[in-house]
């Protein structure tokens, strides 16, 4: 007796192969059987009516961490077919929290069921909200700086360093699995490569993996992606390039010498690999524009920069001297705090700046100023076909670099990217649509790629003795149906899911059932 068989269903293993029209069987939370199950009996019986049978999608870049304890049922995910989160990205995660280390303002400014400090204290605050999806953590540098050191631009006293280590080792050892680094943001952006060098060989120590926001995606896109497989070749840790990209039309021709270096580091045997949304346009804080030296000394100092005349016309010359009319046009207001600056939401730079009778550059300041820093940016500086090219190399797996939204509730208010509702839904629509990869490497490109990579064992291929997360999707249906305009939209298309063998979404309906769990190594 099986606990579910999944019937009637094209089924892709995951592992690139061509789909098979068979059955699966689950018990408790396992695939049992793989096959014709035409005569087997079953506790409940799910039919697929045709349609695609995959493993669970993991989405590879996500900065889901605080937001999952407060939106435990993660939607926005779940109707995209993830059963899996990897948290911690950019070098922010939720835990540890130790020293002067403050969460980011869009997790700080919310209310959660209870407080954490460790890594070890957020599990336990996890397990008790019971999330619909997996969490892969990952433990960010720019938390772990912050903590043992502030904000300031100076390389770290030994025993700085030391605490950065001893937090990390800490975290390593209470679930956390690797490393993440967000070096184009404070305070990262002012750590040295021998800083990430010491931690990366902790990481490489526990066996976890480091992956980076680069300093750079731009202009110095080269010295960038070089920097990150420096730090592979160097401790022996795996490398996870995180949202690789060309930005800025002016670089877009740099992307043939990026492939050139990723691939040659992998032939000289280095384990790297890279995620990528299908979106042209990236989505961060708004002050990502500022200089290095005006982000110093964190949030208050920034907004003191911001309001003093001096420094507001220095930060005004500097962001404005390599920018055009159409660099300001390709820049979108994504979400705000202030009730003044809430209209804007969705318009470009250029258009706001029309509209209260100011400079682009001065825009920035007074959009920031009034949301304390909590202005978002939408930014459309990517080609759409280096876009393809990245998503088709073989190493290449979906991470939307989103965190959990819902249309309804705490998490439906703000204006997020609609990466968040509709990334692996986008490509997957793409893939079946034939305009990029063959369907089966689109679904190893969010599935086994990224368990393999990862290390998330028993995951991301449909086999006997797997956990049984797993996707039954309407090929018919499928659509991403979130716009920059109005994000706050779910994808269509998913019939069914389940994760850990707990049937989430069922006939295209959540469930009250919830079976994600914390994924240790």
């Amino acid at each position: 007796m099986f606990d579910v068989i999944i019937q009637h269903g094209l089924v892709y293993d995951g592992g690139g192969k061509e789909p098979v029209r068979c059955d699966v069987g689950i018990r408790r939370d396992r695939i049992d059987a793989v096959g014709d199950l035409s005569e087997a009996e079953s506790r409940l019986t799910l039919s697929a009516n045709g349609g695609l049978v995959c493993p669970g999608f993991i989405d590879a870049h996500t900065h889901s961490d605080a937001y999952l304890l407060i939106e435990p049922g993660a939607p926005s995910k779940l109707f995209q077919g993830v059963t899996t989160e990897v948290t911690g990205n950019c070098g922010a995660s939720c835990a540890p929290l130790f020293g002067a280390w403050r969460m980011p303002s869009d997790w700080a400014d919310k209310d959660y069921p209870g407080t954490w400090h460790t890594v070890g204290e957020y599990r336990t605050l996890l397990d008790s909200v019971r999330p619909a999806v997996n969490v892969y953590m990952l433990i960010g540098h720019n938390t772990l700086r912050g903590g043992a050191m502030g904000y300031e631009n100076r390389p770290p006293a030994a025993g700085e360093l030391n605490d950065m280590a001893r937090w990390l080792e800490q975290s390593l050892d209470e679930g956390g699995r690797g490393l993440s680094s967000g070096l184009a943001y404070p305070p990262g952006l002012f750590a040295g490569p021998e800083e990430i060098q010491r931690l990366a060989r902790v990481v490489a120590k526990h066996g976890g993996i480091y992956t980076s926001h680069m300093r750079s995606e731009g202009r110095h896109l080269i010295e960038a992606i070089s920097e990150t497989l420096h730090v592979g070749a160097t401790t022996g840790v795996p490398v996870q390039i995180s949202h690789l990209k060309t930005s800025g039309r002016a670089h877009w021709h740099k992307l043939d010498e990026a492939l050139a270096l990723i691939r040659q580091a992998q032939a000289d045997g280095l384990r790297v690999a890279a995620d990528r949304y299908p979106y042209t346009a990236s989505c961060t804080d708004l002050d990502i524009l500022f200089p290095d030296w005006a982000e110093e000394g964190g949030r208050e100092a920034i907004l003191a920069r911001v309001r003093d005349p001096a420094a507001a016309r220095k930060i005004m010359d500097e962001i404005s001297a390599d920018r055009t009319a159409e660099d300001w046009d390709a820049i979108m207001i994504g979400n705000t705090a202030h009730p003044d600056t809430c209209r804007y939401r969705g318009w470009t730079l250029s258009r706001t700046a029309r509209d209260l009778g100011r400079s682009p550059a001065e825009t920035v300041l007074h959009l920031l100023d009034l949301d304390a820093l909590q202005t978002g940016g939408i930014f459309f500086g990517m080609s759409e076909e280096n876009m393809w090219r990245i998503l088709a190399e073989p190493y290449v797996m979906i991470g939307s670099d989103a965190s959990i939204r819902a249309i309804e509730g705490p998490l439906s208010h703000d204006h997020p990217h609609p990466r968040a509702y509709g990334a692996h839904a986008r490509f997957l629509r793409a893939a079946l649509d034939h305009k990029t990869v063959s369907v089966a490497e689109a679904v190893r490109k969010m599935t086994a790629l990224p368990a393999e990579h990862f290390g998330i064992r028993d995951r991301g291929v449909i086999a006997t003795g797997r956990f049984a997360d797993l996707v039954v999707i309407d090929p018919e249906a499928l659509r991403d149906q979130a716009t920059y305009a109005h994000p706050h939209q779910y994808a269509t298309g998913i019939r069914h899911l389940l994760v850990n063998g707990v049937p989430t979404i069922r006939d295209g309906h959540p469930t009250p059932h919830r079976g994600g769990r914390f994924l240790e190594g």
